[in-house]
């Protein structure tokens, strides 16, 4: 692709890096910004620039938040006994689209994954382990994409809690979300309906292992 100007290519090259956008949708989106007035551009800068500056965590499950605590966290109605454990925010947003789950989430930020370089350090999963030690968590839903590598993330933090249990007055019940989403697939694909039945009828997770 042949450009006219430097600072149309370096543009396009810069949208060509967002997953899922080629070079040819990169030139469109490029064009578009051209088309539009002055306010509006600056308007698209600054939203993007402030969402990199200013976009918080949970401190509690690491999801994206405006503020310190997320509104889930926050919610006083929330079992804060039952954490939901998934990858990242596209997976709280799926299954609280169900209205099938009425406890807390764990956002992991990632999963392990050796291909890409990413092990259990680059996860949050320290901090999992420490909402278990602060007390009065009673299970953790496993709910990862049903892939090789979303397996190896359930079974890694299945062993850190069960060295945890020896440790604890009462054992946290670590459980999966049942199969009703297919092998392979991730939760923000699943319908509602499946995505919610697979919450509901989630089984032990030591359950799952033995039918192996």
């Amino acid at each position: 692709m042949e450009f006219s100007s430097r600072l149309l290519e370096n543009a396009v090259n810069e949208f060509a890096k967002i997953p899922g956008v080629g070079r040819k949708t990169a030139l469109r989106y490029v064009l578009h910004l051209l088309r539009q007035k002055e306010q509006e551009v600056a308007l698209f800068t600054a939203t993007i620039d402030g969402l990199k500056k200013d976009i918080r965590y949970c401190k509690f499950c690491y999801n994206i938040s405006d503020r310190e605590v997320c509104e889930i966290c926050a919610n006083p109605r929330r079992d804060e006994g039952v954490i939901c454990v998934v990858e990242d925010i596209r997976d709280v947003m799926a299954i609280e689209n169900t209205g099938q789950f009425l406890g807390r989430y764990h956002v992991l930020n990632g999963i392990i994954s050796p291909m890409d370089g990413i092990g259990p350090a680059d996860l949050t999963v320290d901090g999992l382990l420490d909402r278990i030690k602060a007390g009065g968590v009673k299970e953790l839903i496993m709910a990862l994409s049903t892939t090789m590598e979303g397996d190896t993330t359930n079974f890694y933090i299945y062993k850190k809690v069960a060295e945890l249990n020896q440790t604890l007055e009462t054992p946290v019940v670590l459980s999966v979300i049942a199969r009703g989403v297919a092998l392979g697939d991730e939760l923000e694909y699943a319908d509602e309906l499946t995505l919610g039945r697979s919450i509901r009828n989630r089984v032990a997770y030591e359950q799952q292992l033995s039918s192996r």
